[in-house]
């Protein structure tokens, strides 16, 4: 087991490239039921309008949310205790059975309500494997990095993310204009998780080559106390429940203008399947390049004035923004307003990681980042999408808008109340 002090920086680079491309899979796998809903949804769901359908695949998407937490706090501890390396590694073995699953499940009108208790347990297996995911890739990423350099290189995780969600968008854009809409209803929506099964076999081979990171090596060799749910509640309770409040807001306001951006241009704005498909990914494109440059300015600047960036203009923006994109008519304004929300959720999103990392002693930080983090995202950015269509079926969905503003409202208060974490970090320096 090597340390990262004696690292050159191409083997340094070469590690965060791999520890991040592993994300990339999981986010991809996890981005693709986000993506194919649209038409897998009639086949697992058969009753009901659209809104309807769509509400009973959000709410097993919220169920995969829900796990995340147990596989933050099982895999997290598995991370602290094991290693980074065995954390990413178990994650990518559970992300590629849920998706082996989803894509050999028949349909509800040949196994009958077994389909979509298939669904269910596959997203459950891929709600363990991301809810790890996040917390393994951050700590690693975050120890890899340099400390003159942390931000830019931490903000890979998002860059990995988003491709994944962008991969998953850029096949759907291909099977729509290769595949007729009713070949891709019946059978062609499980392309895409065969895809990534098999992506996350090469992750696999690609993450147990990694190096580990030197905060762990030392650690293990000394006697820090062991990595448990316990003693995060009793030695870091503070820490744990900033990372809540930090994250509340931002992950909301990420999963609005995300996973469920693409369902409101269809369902509210009324733009066809495919075009709200290609709005999406251009977004989603502009938004995965400004990762780097924004973590690249808070390593200048810090981290604080970055997420209090993000907060004020969320406050003041996200209504007028929701309001005007349920209205347009144009796809290119549509992109524009699309643009404009994650040009500002990338002040969470490109840092909230180091952010995080930077709280937590060693012994525990692979488990501090995962599980308050995963808490968090289970009650708000997993229920994003099922918050937006209830109150879209309730008659009143521009309750959604303030909602997301009210919580990035309350994760504001957090970042002005906060220590910047760059010049307080608690990640050896030692480089």
């Amino acid at each position: 087991m090597r340390a990262d002090n004696d690292m050159t920086p191409a083997r340094r680079l070469r590690n965060i490239i791999g520890g991040s491309a592993g994300n990339l899979v999981e986010w991809f796998d996890w981005y693709a039921y986000a993506a194919f809903t649209l038409y897998f949804a009639p086949v697992f769901f058969p009753k009901g309008d659209t809104t309807a359908q769509l509400l009973s695949s959000a709410a097993i998407f919220a169920v995969g949310f829900l796990m995340r937490p147990v596989g933050a706090w099982i895999m997290g501890v598995y991370a602290d205790r094991r290693g980074r390396k065995a954390g990413l590694t178990l994650s990518v073995t559970l992300m590629c059975t849920g998706s082996l699953i989803i894509a050999l499940t028949p349909g509800y009108a040949a196994i009958g309500v077994a389909a979509p208790a298939l669904l269910l347990f596959a997203r459950m297996l891929q709600g363990l494997s991301v809810g790890g995911e996040y917390g393994s890739s951050a700590t690693y990423l975050s120890e890899m990095a340099t400390e003159k350099h942390r931000g830019f290189w931490s903000s890979f995780q998002y860059v990995t993310l988003i491709s994944g969600q962008l991969l998953a968008l850029m096949l759907l854009i291909l099977l729509q204009n290769t595949m007729s809409e009713d070949a891709l209803a019946s059978w062609g929506w499980r392309i895409p998780f065969f895809v990534g099964a098999a992506l996350a076999v090469i992750v696999f081979w690609l993450r147990r080559r990694l190096d580990e990171t030197r905060a762990f090596v030392v650690t293990d060799a000394s006697e820090a106390p062991k990595s448990s749910a316990l003693l995060l509640i009793l030695k870091h309770p503070k820490e744990a429940l900033l990372v809540m409040g930090l994250t509340a807001g931002g992950t909301l306001a990420f999963y609005a203008y995300t996973t469920y951006l693409q369902k409101f241009l269809v369902n509210t704005t009324g733009f066809s399947k495919d075009v709200a498909t290609q709005i999406s990914a251009a977004a989603l494109f502009v938004f995965m390049c400004l990762q780097p440059a924004v973590g690249a300015l808070s390593d200048r600047i810090g981290r604080k004035p970055v997420m209090v960036a993000f907060g004020v203009l969320g406050v003041l923006f996200t209504v007028p923004i929701m309001s005007t994109l349920a209205q347009v008519d144009s796809p290119f304004m549509a992109f524009l307003l699309a643009m404009a929300a994650l040009i500002i959720v990338s002040g969470y999103t490109s840092i909230n990681a180091v952010v995080k990392a930077e709280l937590f002693p060693a012994h525990i930080r692979a488990l501090g980042v995962a599980l308050p983090y995963a808490i968090a995202n289970a009650l708000f950015g997993g229920t994003a999408e099922y918050a937006a269509l209830w109150f879209k079926s309730e008659g009143i969905e521009s309750a959604f808008f303030w909602y997301v503003t009210g919580m990035i409202g309350v994760s504001l208060l957090v970042y002005l109340f906060m220590r910047d974490t760059k010049h307080r970090s608690l990640i050896d320096h030692a480089d």
